[in-house]
């Protein structure tokens, strides 16, 4: 059976569905890689839609929409003919994300370095904890440096909350890659940014073995 791992935040805006749609990207060449749609936002689906119209685009993996309350059925589905699958989850803790978290041997949750991102990630790691599930927070858009991102790093480490050692910086090459149906390794590869995905995608790699 497939590998899952669960992109959540309760709080929009932090970088989500952007997060899940370049790990696939840059976790497929490796693996038979699924990217799952489960966020009523369908903002994953947009994306892949310019994708598809891309001649850029050359990572390849299968894309599907699912319904929350359908996850369960379609991850039996799915995981016996794939190595790994990638969930972009609704963005509120709800019974469909819940099945989300339940599902995954890994869970991400995004969150930008300010406070109510903080605040809101520590609903879905408590919701993970309740499921038995590992997860680790991932600092996204984060500036290079500034008093906010120490404040919200040292209340991090204080609190010994799980994280990734890996950081995505605050740069345009994301958002630019992601309005073209791109992922930012494919979009501008010898850019920060994507040396920055490349080094959180391999941290993520050997966390869900």
């Amino acid at each position: 059976m497939a590998v899952v791992i669960a992109v959540a935040q309760q709080k929009g805006g932090a970088g989500k569905s952007t997060l899940a749609a370049n790990l696939a990207a840059a976790l497929a060449p490796a693996r038979r890689l699924a990217l799952l749609d489960a966020d009523p936002q369908r903002s994953l689906s947009h994306w892949h839609r310019l994708r598809t119209a891309s001649h850029e685009a050359k990572a390849a993996f299968d894309f599907l929409e699912v319904a929350g309350w359908r996850l369960g059925i379609e991850l039996e589905r799915i995981g016996r003919a794939h190595d790994l699958v990638v969930i972009d989850t609704p963005p509120q803790i709800d019974t469909d994300a819940r099945q989300a978290v339940r599902a995954a041997h890994l869970v991400l949750v995004p969150l930008q370095p300010s406070p109510p991102d903080l605040w809101a990630a520590e609903g879905t790691l408590k919701l993970a904890a309740s499921e038995r599930r590992p997860a680790r927070l991932a600092l996204n858009r984060a500036p290079s440096a500034g008093r906010l991102r120490a404040a919200i790093e040292a209340e991090i480490t204080a609190r010994g909350l799980p994280v990734l050692a890996s950081v995505l910086g605050n740069r345009a090459a994301f958002a630019s890659a992601f309005a073209a149906g791109l992922s930012v390794l494919e979009a501008a590869p010898r850019s920060r940014a994507a040396a920055e995905m490349a080094a959180l995608a391999s941290e993520v790699a050997a966390l869900a073995g």
